[in-house]
């Protein structure tokens, strides 16, 4: 049986909140995109920063971190007001946030899939949480805006990297428990989703031997 640790750490909330921030930079992003008013900004990084815990916690029967830690809400409008006030385009935008994006993932990831076990959630949908936490806001994102979500899609394995960051925290904490596993599978789960970014993997959308079979 997985061993419940008792909360989670304060260096993993630092990333949390980073995670917040970055995804909530991504949701104003995208908001330019579709030339959206600062209060669609402010929706659209709010979900992007927020959705995914929020529907975690509330598949936990919990009231999300979101309404009860003020300081979530508060990074989520401070990132929404940074993407409005300034454009996040150019070089040095495209070679710094996916450093940012990744440690989010792999923190939402393990910050997910650890407070689901703190509840006594079997290891396999505990995990799953923690997919969810990672890449639920995303495509709540998506869909409001009438698109598939990306994680749906033939992306750089980024639901995967998360399902790797959780399943990696639940075999540390089970049989070398200590207080570095959080950080370890979140690095982990992020340097997965750099490597997949950089090398271009991704996940095939038809198994192979129906994608070179020929066409009638």
């Amino acid at each position: 049986m997985t061993e419940t640790p008792a909360a989670v750490p304060d260096i993993i909330r630092l990333l949390d909140l980073l995670g917040v921030l970055a995804n909530g930079l991504l949701g104003g992003a995208v908001a330019r995109r579709f030339n959206l008013d600062p209060v669609g900004f402010a929706v659209l990084a709010i979900v992007s920063a927020l959705g995914g815990g929020a529907i975690r916690d509330v598949l936990l029967d919990l009231t999300p971190i979101a309404l009860t830690d003020l300081a979530y809400l508060t990074v989520a409008l401070v990132a929404a007001g940074v993407a409005f006030m300034v454009p996040l385009e150019g070089r040095r935008w495209r070679q710094l946030f996916p450093w940012v994006d990744a440690i989010a993932l792999g923190t939402w990831a393990v910050v997910g899939t650890q407070k689901a076990l703190m509840y006594d959630i079997h290891w396999l949908p505990a995990i799953l949480l923690g997919v969810l936490t990672a890449c639920g806001g995303g495509a709540v994102r998506d869909m409001m805006l009438g698109r598939v979500p990306v994680i749906l899609q033939q992306s750089e394995l980024y639901a995967s990297a998360a399902f790797v960051a959780g399943a990696t925290f639940v075999v540390f904490s089970s049989f070398i428990p200590g207080p570095g596993d959080s950080l370890v599978a979140a690095g982990v789960g992020g340097g997965i989703c750099v490597l997949a970014r950089k090398r271009g993997w991704r996940l095939p959308t038809e198994p192979r031997w129906i994608a070179v079979r020929p066409k009638e």
